[in-house]
């Protein structure tokens, strides 16, 4: 990820220090303080049914394994992005049933 400055693209003056667009990323809670929401949706998905895991906190990397995880478990494909991870199918149970063993608190 690079990093890109804000505002000011170029400039002559040798001691100008460029200002960055960091964004500080949350550390990740350990999995018995995270409060995950498991629900199921339909809207604007061409009325297929998916998994939806909401509330988690953390890294977006912790999120990526978090979802492949879950994915390769339930055997089905999804994606894990911008907070929550999406489970393609009706795996409400299953879903639940693997958070809570991996010590989730599960909502």
């Amino acid at each position: 990820m690079s990093k890109k400055p804000i505002g000011v693209v170029y400039s002559t003056n040798p001691d100008y220090q460029y200002q960055y667009d960091d964004e500080p990323q949350a550390e990740t809670l350990p999995p018995a303080r995270q409060r995950l929401r498991v629900s199921l949706d339909r809207h604007h998905r061409g009325g297929k049914t998916v998994t939806l895991i909401t509330g988690f906190v953390g890294t977006d990397d912790d999120l990526q394994a978090l979802g492949k995880t879950l994915k390769n478990r339930c055997g089905v494909g999804g994606s894990a992005k911008d907070g929550e991870i999406i489970i393609q199918g009706d795996h409400l149970e299953r879903v639940r049933q693997l958070l809570a063993a991996d010590g989730y608190t599960v909502r």
